[in-house]
């Protein structure tokens, strides 16, 4: 799997870290509910997922679109 910093261009995989899904975080004033669903109630779907990516050389975090069957990178930003 090839992901494109925006930096250093196109890298391996390898040199990436996934650090999970690019979820909406709850406001300030949330109930303790709503952390707990954000942090412990995650869905795992199969298909286009958007994920927070950290490249290790560079130290960019960037937003990876890709689809967790074929792991096909559909954008990142």
């Amino acid at each position: 799997m090839r992901i494109a910093c925006p930096h250093c261009g196109p890298r391996d995989r390898r040199e990436f870290s996934p650090r999970g899904a690019a979820l909406a975080r709850p406001g300030p004033k949330a109930a303790p509910e709503d952390w707990d669903a954000y942090i412990h109630q995650r869905d795992n779907p199969a298909g286009i997922t958007r994920e927070h990516w950290y490249h290790i050389p560079c130290g960019t975090w960037l937003t990876v679109t890709r689809d967790t069957v074929t792991h096909v990178v559909e954008a990142t930003e």
